[in-house]
């Protein structure tokens, strides 16, 4: 005979938490929703038997009594980079204390998906969405009004989308450039490469014209830029547009792009890197050249982690509040979600330079 298998008892209902409490059932749901007046003794009462009995709310049927669903949309480019994975244990904790979860949903930088992402987060009917979006510019962003106009509130992770007066969070992304330039110009460096520029197939002629290609890329990336040659300006550093990088934003491009500016007449002897994968492939292009760093070119990169620490040389890096700004996302969103109706806020964290051993003077 094929075993049997085990019964499951049905969950409990609310009106077994009440009988079991020895309240009528009206007490037992105000104290399970945490609404209306109950007395602590009642209350204590009520959640003691709910934890016997094992008692899980209906969700759906709260949601339609309450209106919200107790979770929120995310959308992030990608949640496998280290710098995305920091920012979600922060809107993660955070939902938690406030009784929310959280629906992740990794776009890949691709605006498509990102359209089609909104439209499955409304369709959950998610309470609130925070959305690092690969929106730039020039970009149709009609999704995003799509849910503002559905009254779900909306706030902007690490980029900014200028059409919009969105509660936003950012870090000091041009200033941290240009300080992280500034300690290759304070050593000497005249020769400065910048990993990733925008994905262009021809390369910037000008100051200007990399701006305005800089305004077709995502909000940070343009920020970093700007912070780069910004730095060159005041020092009176000539742009040269072979030192910044147009082609894809990958670690094999990467790779493939700094070995070309390594066969220049004039190669670069410092190079920023503005992520992971960008500074993961300038560091194969150096090995392939036989080159070292600091000897042969100084590095810095953004968002810290533990591998640049324990690399000899340890790498100087650039270190992104990511848990904070998960954290001052989700808050803010839950403010909004709340009844919060003030003016929108622009919240920028501080990223800093961590100083390691990867800048030295520049080879003679």
């Amino acid at each position: 005979m094929p075993p049997e298998h085990p019964r499951h008892n049905p969950p409990a209902t609310i009106d077994e938490v009440a009988a079991a409490a020895g309240v009528g059932r009206a007490t037992a749901a105000r104290t399970l929703g945490n609404y209306g007046s109950v007395s602590p003794a009642v209350r204590a009462r009520v959640i003691a038997a709910a934890e016997k009995l094992r008692y899980r709310p209906n969700s759906l049927a709260r949601s339609m009594t309450t209106r919200k669903t107790q979770t929120l949309g995310v959308l992030v480019a990608d949640i496998s980079n280290p710098f995305f994975a920091g920012v979600m244990r922060g809107i993660d904790d955070t939902c938690h204390i406030g009784g929310y979860a959280a629906i992740v949903i990794s776009t890949d930088e691709n605006l498509e998906h990102e359209r089609a992402a909104i439209g499955v987060l409304m369709d959950k009917q998610v309470d609130g969405i925070i959305i690092a979006s690969a929106a730039t510019r020039t970009d149709d962003v009609s999704h995003i009004q799509d849910a503002l106009d559905r009254d779900i509130p909306v706030v902007l992770l690490d980029r900014k989308i200028d059409a919009f007066e969105l509660d936003t969070v950012v870090i000091n992304n041009r200033e941290v450039s240009r300080a992280a330039v500034d300690e290759f110009i304070a050593e000497g460096h005249r020769r400065i490469a910048f990993v990733w520029g925008p994905t262009t197939r021809v390369p910037a002629d000008s100051t200007d014209s990399l701006l305005e290609l800089a305004g077709l890329t995502i909000f940070s990336e343009a920020e970093r830029l700007r912070g780069y040659l910004e730095a060159h300006e005041a020092a009176g550093i000539a742009f040269d547009p072979e030192l910044v990088t147009h082609g894809p934003r990958t670690e094999v491009g990467t790779a493939l792009a700094v070995g070309r500016m390594l066969e220049l007449p004039a190669p670069p002897t410092a190079l920023i890197a503005t992520e992971t994968d960008a500074l993961v492939g300038a560091l194969r292009a150096i090995r392939h050249k036989r080159l070292a760093y600091p000897r042969d070119i100084s590095l810095v990169g953004f968002d810290d982690s533990s591998w640049a620490r324990v690399i000899d040389p340890p790498l100087t890096m650039i270190e992104q509040p990511m848990a904070q700004l998960g954290v001052t996302a989700a808050e803010q969103l839950l403010r909004r979600i709340e009844g919060n109706a003030g003016a929108a806020r622009v919240h920028t964290l501080q990223a800093r330079i961590i100083q390691r051993d990867s800048i030295a003077r520049p080879p003679q």
